[in-house]
């Protein structure tokens, strides 16, 4: 596409100097994100203001040029490649805390804040914000909550959804407005803060973003459960999820994992049928009675060793077969499909041997782990050659139909983007697809916002 004379001098008169570029070597960097899929965009722009935003949506809408904001590019799914070229907003410049107020328990922010600077500036209050991708060092919260990325912590804490009170942003239309509430309770019209977490960039434009702070628990115990086999595992993983205490992560590694990070990370990774990674949290005299809750339920038929780590050093061991596993992966497939599938926790065993029947039947190599609190699986396919990428990709087909079958659903926290686009008729009937077809005429009537993502 070659953008209209009018939309470029608008482009110029909005975006002085370096806030817009038209070189190819930096539209280059902003074609592509972590699912490694690209098209070039026309234009990059660097908003720093609500308004600059506003004038933004209104000349790209009146020369029906799409628009496709971007935090940092982390997203698995291609949810941030402008596939129809046209103008990039990345939003890495507008990156202000714009209040801290421990009082409220809330803070407000701008969209290109990192997740990791936001956690660093929170800790002297004594609060945190509860998601935590592990991409959370390079991650911006406007990202999060495009795509209501979450990480390990949700299973106690809850999704940014969870964790997000109100939104400051700019529609398809131009038109910027507010939604939500500085409140912890709020019953006034439609929930449109939650709507637009997890919309992909798809509906509007996030500016501004008013979260929800939780006070950081003094204490923190890590547990390290291995098992004679994935069932196994899964199996206690439900037993977990169905006593009292909550764990603030319940991590899910299989064995084909566990192998990949032990030849890459060392013999401090354990060579097992599986193994869950346990942290309980709360205050100090609370810990050692969760503790004991939580290994009681993580006892079982086919529990190999449990321990209980007692220092900073110990709990950092017991992590290395997690921290192993992305490295790992990388060299043995440059071409990895990384899904992120969702059933409830009582099925995860079915999910768990469901899946290794279907690497079998396709012979495909796939790494599973993740959040299994939340029943949240990664599913990892790793093809080496073209021949194993045919394969996996019709096994990924199958893979997302045993999750429906299960009463799981595509996605847990990387969304839909490109990736997963043609696979949403399986989740959502006609009907519900319909609807959300409506919710984006509202918002974006010309389409110009992020299209080709999330609807079919």
């Amino acid at each position: 596409m070659t953008l209209p004379s009018a939309l470029l001098e608008a482009l110029h008169a909005s975006f002085a100097g370096d806030a817009l570029s038209l070189a190819e070597a930096e539209r280059l960097a902003y074609a592509y994100d972590n699912s490694r899929r690209n098209a070039l965009p026309d234009a990059v722009v660097f908003p720093t203001t609500h308004e600059q935003t506003e004038a933004l949506v209104r000349a790209c809408r009146a020369h029906g040029v799409p628009l496709v904001a971007r935090g940092r590019g982390t997203n698995t799914t291609g949810a941030t490649v402008p596939v129809g070229g046209g103008v990039v907003a990345s939003f890495e410049r507008m990156n202000r805390i714009l209040r801290i107020d421990p009082d409220n328990r809330l803070a407000v922010v701008e969209p290109g804040v990192l997740n990791g600077d936001l956690q660093q500036a929170l800790k002297p209050h004594g609060f945190f914000w509860p998601p935590d991708p592990t991409s959370s060092p390079w991650c911006s919260i406007g990202g999060n909550l495009a795509c209501n990325s979450a990480g390990p912590r949700t299973v106690k804490y809850g999704s940014p959804r969870e964790n997000t009170l109100g939104m400051r942003a700019v529609a398809g239309t131009g038109e910027g407005f507010r939604c939500g509430t500085y409140t912890s309770k709020g019953s006034t019209g439609y929930d449109l803060t939650r709507l637009l977490i997890g919309s992909e960039g798809t509906l509007a434009l996030i500016t501004e973003a008013t979260l929800k702070l939780t006070p950081k628990p003094s204490g923190l115990r890590t547990l390290r459960a291995t098992y004679r086999d994935v069932g196994a595992a899964a199996h206690a993983v439900a037993r977990i999820m169905a006593q009292p205490v909550t764990p603030c992560a319940l991590e899910f590694i299989d064995d084909v994992a566990l192998k990949l990070a032990r030849d890459h990370g060392g013999d401090s990774v354990p060579l097992a049928g599986a193994m869950l990674m346990i942290e309980v949290d709360g205050e100090p005299d609370t810990l050692d009675g969760a503790v004991e809750a939580v290994s009681r339920a993580a006892r079982g038929d086919g529990l190999d060793s449990l321990q209980v780590a007692q220092t900073a050093e110990e709990t950092q061991a017991l992590w290395s077969a997690r921290k192993a596993l992305s490295p790992a992966q990388r060299t043995i497939s440059p071409n990895k499909i990384n899904e992120d599938v969702v059933v409830p926790v009582s099925r995860l065993p079915e999910l768990v041997d469901g899946i290794k029947r279907l690497a079998a039947k396709h012979d495909v190599l796939i790494v599973s782990f993740g959040h299994a609190g939340n029943g949240n699986l990664h599913v990892n396919l790793l093809p080496r050659d073209d021949a194993e990428r045919e394969r996996a990709h019709a096994c990924l087909a199958e893979v997302f139909e045993l999750v429906i079958r299960l009463d799981g659903t595509l996605s847990g926290e990387h969304g839909i983007g490109l990736v997963k686009r043609e696979f949403m008729p399986l989740a959502l009937q006609p009907s519900t697809l319909g609807l959300m077809r409506a919710v984006k005429a509202a918002f974006d009537p010309d389409g110009i916002l992020n299209p080709g993502k999330l609807l079919p």
